[in-house]
């Protein structure tokens, strides 16, 4: 599903914006953290937040990242989102790791493992457009 080129570009600790919708209908944005699973893309939540109820009633949502003046090139995803559990938090560990240096990823792993209940998001890709 993901060419080379998106790929190479979804390496790069970028910060994505997820779209979902809310009960109303509106749009509900906010900016996040993001790792890829094979084609899907990872999302780290804390459980208690208003985009995991939204998920839950209305998988749908979009994906952004880049597309800016300091990235140029972007892309936009469509997709379905599902909440996962991160019973090892495996996903927490690598994204936190993927965007924060020691040993501040480390105090902040435990304080998010130990405070909050972390889940993930899977974003399933069905679309994928590049934007400039």
């Amino acid at each position: 599903m993901l060419s080379n080129e998106v790929r190479e570009f979804l390496k790069k600790p970028l910060i994505a914006r997820l779209t979902v919708i809310d009960p109303n209908g509106y749009p509900h944005s906010v900016p996040l953290w993001f790792d890829v699973d094979g084609d899907d893309i990872i999302i780290i939540s804390d459980r208690k937040t208003k985009k995991i109820d939204y998920i839950a009633a209305n998988p749908k949502a979009s994906l952004t990242m880049g597309g800016d003046s300091v990235e140029g090139v972007g892309y936009s995803f469509k997709g379905r989102c599902s909440n996962e559990e991160d019973p090892d938090y495996r996903w927490l560990k690598q994204m936190t790791y993927r965007y924060e240096e020691n040993p501040q990823a480390d105090k902040d792993i435990e304080l998010w493992r130990t405070t909050l209940d972390m889940m993930i998001i899977r974003f399933k890709i069905d679309k994928v457009m590049k934007v400039a």
